[in-house]
């Protein structure tokens, strides 16, 4: 069945694949970019089914009018796809106040005001989809990336309980956490912090030469045409997953994280439990009792 999307950051990257993949499909793509003429050779291929609004996704009036437009102009809306973000890289003492700001305001608050412009519509159409690009780093962490976890940790923890509120709606949810791929998410559209040399020799500096390309490039698994079509392929499911760990990197990166943070979480059962206020009477009660009456406590 043919259906109509919202995408934003649709210029490179898998907002790209994204529209060419669904165009080539037969559905419609609302397609909004900071430069939407580098999509001039798909709306010569495809028409009227590709409809394109300049945007910056940080300037919240101008996103609620696009969004606005968009849902007059097209009538019914099925999928929001939150995709436009970079990263930005650096120790946060590397980083300045405004590369801070922006990039929470690009990865983060737009992604937000871009779930609160377009949930209103949704609703009174009887359902829809949102994705959120995210990345695996929303799981994981490392060093000289802390801004761009903050965001990513910060979208996840919003969709968390946004999906629960919108799942009376019939409006579906899904985080997608793919890991590196073949994109111009690195080298290509990184935003590096001011390089100060008490972090020359460490992770940050290590980063840095990465990326300048003065040392080999990370692995980069992921193939950007197969993550965007298996994100189609989520959305053609009745029951939205929550999410999507796409790439084998980001598989094993974040198995391993979760499995140390349960360990952890394990590890520090007796302490959490010796904080409630009736903790001295459980324990009483448990020296009192023989080891039957303890069995499963």
């Amino acid at each position: 069945m043919s259906r109509t999307w919202f995408i934003t950051g649709t210029s490179s990257g898998f907002g790209r694949h994204l529209t060419e993949q669904l165009l080539a499909r037969g559905d419609r793509v609302a397609a909004t970019a900071r430069r939407p003429e580098t999509l001039d050779d798909l709306a010569a291929r495809h028409g009227d089914r590709l409809w394109r609004a300049r945007l910056d996704v940080t300037d919240t009036a101008a996103l609620r009018e696009v969004v606005d437009r968009a849902f007059a102009d097209l009538g019914r809306i099925d999928v929001i796809v939150s995709n436009a973000g970079y990263g930005l890289f650096g120790a946060a003492e590397e980083l300045s106040d405004a590369q801070i700001d922006a990039q929470i305001a690009t990865n983060l608050t737009a992604s937000i005001q871009l779930a609160r412009a377009t949930t209103p519509h949704l609703r009174r159409q009887g359902g829809g989809r949102h994705i959120q690009i995210a990345s695996v780093g929303g799981q994981v962490a490392f060093p000289a990336m802390s801004l761009y976890h903050a965001t990513k940790w910060g979208i996840e923890g919003f969709w968390e309980s946004a999906a629960a509120e919108l799942a009376p709606f019939g409006i579906g949810v899904t985080i997608v956490e793919p890991g590196v791929s073949r994109t111009n998410f690195g080298a290509g559209s990184a935003v590096l912090g001011a390089p100060l040399p008490a972090y020359a020799e460490g992770p940050s500096g290590q980063l840095r030469a990465v990326l300048s390309g003065d040392l080999p490039p990370l692995p980069a698994p992921g193939d950007p045409a197969r993550t965007a079509a298996a994100i189609i392929a989520c959305a053609d499911q009745d029951r939205a997953p929550l999410r999507l760990t796409l790439g084998s990197d980001a598989y094993a990166m974040a198995s391993a994280a979760l499995r140390d943070r349960l360990q952890a979480l394990e590890d520090g059962r007796d302490l959490a439990h010796s904080t409630d206020a009736d903790a001295d009477a459980d324990a009483d009660a448990d020296a009192d009792a023989g080891p039957a009456d303890r069995v499963g406590h």
